[in-house]
Order: C-alpha cells, then structure tokens, then sequence
C-alpha cells in the first residue's frame, strides 16, 4: 500500500514524536496490569498484543499481569456453582480453586500468550507457582476476622526476582496469572492488580501501567485528572472522593511508588492502543500518580 503524501507529514510527526519517550524508556522495565474490556473485545486484544510487541522491538521490557474475574464467573456459572464475593473479593473454596486454576492459569493465560506471539511477539505464560515465581500466604478479611472466610484468596508475601529476570531481560515477555503458591504448595487466588503492584516494585519499574473499565481517576468535580501527587491521591482517598473498585487500583498506584517504582498509571483500557499513547504521548489516555 502507497502512503498517501498527504498524510505523510502526519504520520512523520507521529514517529518523531514518539522517539524521545523510546530513548526514555530503552532497557526499562514496565510492568502492564492487562484487564477490563480490553481483554474482552476483539479489536482492543489485538491493539494490546500490538503494543506489547512494539515495546519489546524497541528496547523496553513488559511484565504482564492479567486478571479474569468475568471469565472465571461464567465459567462457574456453567458449572452451577454460584459465585459468592466478601469486601469486593471472590470466596475461593477448593472446587473454584480448580476453576480459577483452570481459567487463570490455562485458558486466559495462553490466550493473550498466543495474541502477543501471533503478532510476532515471543511471550512465556507463567502462575506464580512457575519458579515459583509468586509467594502467598492466606488472606483475612480484616482484624480478628476468621481466614477461613475467604478460602483460598491470598495475598503476596514474596516475588521471586530471579524468574522475572531470566524472562523479561532477554527476549521473552512474561504474562503472568496471579495464582501465588503458600509455603505448605497450597494454591492462592491473589487480585492481580496487587500482584502487579508488587512485581513492580521488587523490580524497581520505571512504571505500573493498570488498564481499568474507566477514564482514570476523577476529582471532586468529576472531571479526569491527568496528573496527581501522592499527597492529593491521599487527600481524594480521605475525603470519598476516591472509592469503590477505583480505591485498590489507586492504594496499588500509590504503594508502589512509595515503593520505588518512578510513575504509575490508571489507564482507559477502552481505547484502542491506550499502552502505546500513554506510554509515547504527552495527554496519556488516563491518570498519572507520581
């Protein structure tokens, strides 16, 4: 196909644009929380998988972590086993453990290893027991509540660095199911945006990328903010402001700069290529904590 001339100073501009943010970023680490609708409609998994192969091409190395909560939900659906959750989280007895397993760490996973890989991407689908990469121990529901309740949801007590070096330093792209593995080889359903803030962490990322169902974080005027301090998050937190299901990306977010990690981001996942124009573009297509 020719390039029309007319658009060619467009899209010379586009490529020049995004040199400066590809010498930034040349050899770092980003760590990408892969959800929402982004893994759920066609046209946006190809879009993700794009941008992830791209980043690999020039010189940047992505971490993935992907969650799976509405696929795990239909599949025990079919299975006529009702889903019950607890403060916002799955109650993960033996036989949905199995599910989670099964969909988390088998059909999901392979999925968006096999979209990276179809668009010539080399992706590694891992759990966390691959290593084993990610250690958990069993989650409560709050101060003096039974462990118990929950079943096996757990939450990260280790990331084994090493696993994600071997992968992420050379040519291949970890995606990664965040199923943690406890002490005694039990198997722990974790929240993957947590995972994800943790993996960055330990590896000290350049950013923490979580792709969301929304447009980012909004102010008390219910506009989008572009850009917020660790000091304003907190004050949005303290005040309702922030709430909901965008409270424990935003907590993520935050622990993970206190942490090291330079910048993290709540991202559209709704928009086409939104890794891409965040990570290249000045406006983003989100909310950036620093």
């Amino acid at each position: 196909m020719t390039l029309n001339l007319n658009d060619a100073p467009n899209v010379a501009h586009v490529l020049t644009s995004a040199l400066p943010y590809i010498q930034r970023y040349q050899g770092k680490t980003i760590v990408v929380k892969y959800g929402g609708n982004a893994m759920t409609e066609q046209r946006l998994k190809a879009s993700f998988a794009r941008d992830i192969v791209l980043m690999k091409l020039v010189g940047i190395h992505p971490i993935i972590v992907h969650g799976g909560g509405p696929q795990i939900g239909d599949m025990l659906k079919r299975i006529g086993k009702e889903s019950k959750f607890v403060d916002g989280m799955r109650v993960t007895d033996a036989e949905t453990m199995d599910v989670v397993e099964m969909i988390l760490g088998g059909l999901v996973n392979k999925e968006i290893v096999n979209l990276i890989n179809h668009s010539g991407g080399r992706a590694v689908g891992l759990t966390g027991k691959d290593g084993p990469l990610i250690i958990a121990r069993q989650l409560g529901t709050g101060a003096g509540a039974p462990k118990h309740e929950l079943g096996f949801v757990g939450e990260v007590s280790g990331i084994n660095r090493s696993v994600l070096d071997f992968f992420a330093g050379g040519a291949f792209i970890p995606v990664i199911a965040p199923i943690g593995v406890g002490h005694d080889g039990a198997s722990f359903n974790i929240n993957a945006d947590l995972v994800a803030g943790k993996i960055a962490s330990v590896m000290q990322a350049e950013k923490l990328m979580l792709l969301t169902n929304t447009a980012g974080v909004l102010g008390e005027d219910g506009q989008l903010l572009n850009s917020i301090d660790a000091a304003t998050t907190r004050r949005l937190i303290d005040n309702g402001t922030i709430s909901g299901g965008m409270l424990p990306k935003v907590q993520t977010a935050l622990d993970a700069v206190d942490a090291g990690v330079r910048r993290a981001h709540i991202v559209d996942g709704r928009v086409d290529h939104a890794v891409l124009l965040e990570l290249f573009t000045d406006e983003g297509v989100g909310t950036l904590i620093e």
